[in-house]
């Protein structure tokens, strides 16, 4: 602890004078679009759309690039009309939408057929489905067209297994066994930092309820647990009752020694969900929570990214309108970033760059990238359920934000 206050005293510091600076104005749908002055610095494409179809998750899968090539992982199911995720899961499968122009227009792709062939929690495949066995050969982290990804069994006690590929998502190598480190079982998604030809930190969910972090240095054919991140609620008896739960991290890496991470988090019996996060100064081996980015009702994962001027983008998304909501919350959904440019410590006002559009409750689950020339995609789930005008199914969408300077 010591260590950590000395090497962080600046920011301390820094600290104390500012305050505790947030700004938790709520993300109002009429707020409108940020604009630099061209008209240009937000545009919304569609991804993925099919009617009668349900189109969710990007968070859950993935989402890599290579220079303006970017490829995205999610799900697609059969539209049912009911509360909640409107989607027949016995139907649902794995997806891949890739992009050669840095996100302006989309190609999809046949998951299974490109080789993610293992069962997984929203990858139901039958009878087709292969067994994870274990990886034998050290992946190449350094390969110019790798990609990692988890998929997951349950939401509740796992197991998980991962894949790789060398040829930008074409074809994946898998599945592979990943081990059950924890009683809770491995829930995870995909969060991981290359931080050699063969190592990797991988950020886990675990359980339905913590966030841990784990390390391989073999190139995946074995991994070293670390350190578990936040609270426990995977085994806590007074917690039983409630759907208590911090976890689906996203991280980034600051330095050979400091990675941050942003996790979303519910505790108590309201039902309000928002997002926390924790910095380790030591590589993952400990933690320290700052004061929370976000304190309003979110009810969707965070995406993370650090900008060419090594500022910090935190994307999130409102999930409002319906099923699951605080009551009275009904001005739809909103896509959200804030700023930091002191390593997460503070954040900036919140931005809108997407609102207005009757969308409910069944949206978010965001992924963001940095493209070459400094933009910033995010890739989210959306509808426009709450406009009678307008059909209700889900489907994946894309914003493309320029953050300036």
């Amino acid at each position: 602890m010591i260590n950590f206050i000395f090497k962080y005293q600046r920011y301390i510091i820094a600290y104390l004078l500012l305050g505790t600076y947030f700004v938790l104005s709520s993300c109002k749908s009429n707020t409108g679009h940020i604009d630099n002055g061209d008209g240009r610095d937000i545009q919304h494409e569609i991804v993925y759309y099919e009617e009668g179809r349900f189109a969710a998750w990007p968070a859950n899968g993935g989402m890599w690039i290579w220079d303006d090539e970017i490829l995205v992982c999610f799900n697609v199911a059969e539209h049912v009309d009911r509360p909640g995720h409107t989607y027949d899961v016995s139907t649902s499968r794995n997806m891949f939408a890739r992009s050669l122009d840095g996100g302006e227009t989309w190609v999809i792709e046949d998951a299974y057929e490109n080789g993610i062939t293992g069962y997984a929690m929203d990858h139901r495949i039958g009878d087709k489905a292969v067994a994870p066995v274990d990886l034998e050969e050290a992946i190449d982290f350094h390969n110019p067209d790798f990609a990692f990804m988890f998929q997951r069994e349950t939401n509740i006690r796992g197991p998980a297994h991962f894949y790789y590929t060398y040829d930008r998502g074409k074809s994946w190598q898998g599945p592979y066994n990943f081990p059950d480190m924890d009683p809770a079982g491995i829930t995870n998604r995909t969060d991981y930092i290359i931080d050699g030809r063969h190592e990797m930190t991988a950020v886990l969910s675990i359980g339905h309820g913590r966030t841990g972090v784990a390390r391989t240095k073999d190139g995946g054919i074995t991994w070293e647990f670390l350190s578990y991140i936040g609270p426990d609620f995977t085994r806590s008896e007074e917690l039983q009752g409630r759907n208590d739960y911090s976890l689906m991290p996203a991280t980034v890496r600051l330095s050979s020694s400091d990675i941050l991470t942003t996790i979303r988090h519910r505790e108590g019996d309201e039902r309000r969900v928002w997002i926390t996060s924790y910095l380790s100064a030591d590589n993952g081996a400990t933690w320290i929570q700052l004061d929370d980015p976000v304190t309003d009702h979110v009810n969707s994962p965070p995406a993370l990214v650090q900008l060419h001027d090594g500022r910090l983008a935190l994307f999130y998304i409102f999930r409002r309108g319906g099923w699951n909501e605080p009551p009275g919350n009904i001005d739809g959904s909103t896509v959200c970033v804030r700023v930091s440019s002191d390593n997460g410590l503070t954040w900036g006002e919140e931005i809108v760059l997407r609102g207005d559009e009757g969308a409910n409750y069944d949206v978010g689950y965001p992924r963001a990238l940095l493209r070459p020339d400094g933009k910033v995609v995010i890739t989210y789930y959306w509808n426009h359920a709450l406009d009678d005008s307008k059909p209700p199914y889900r489907y994946i969408a894309a914003t493309i934000w320029d953050p300036g300077s």
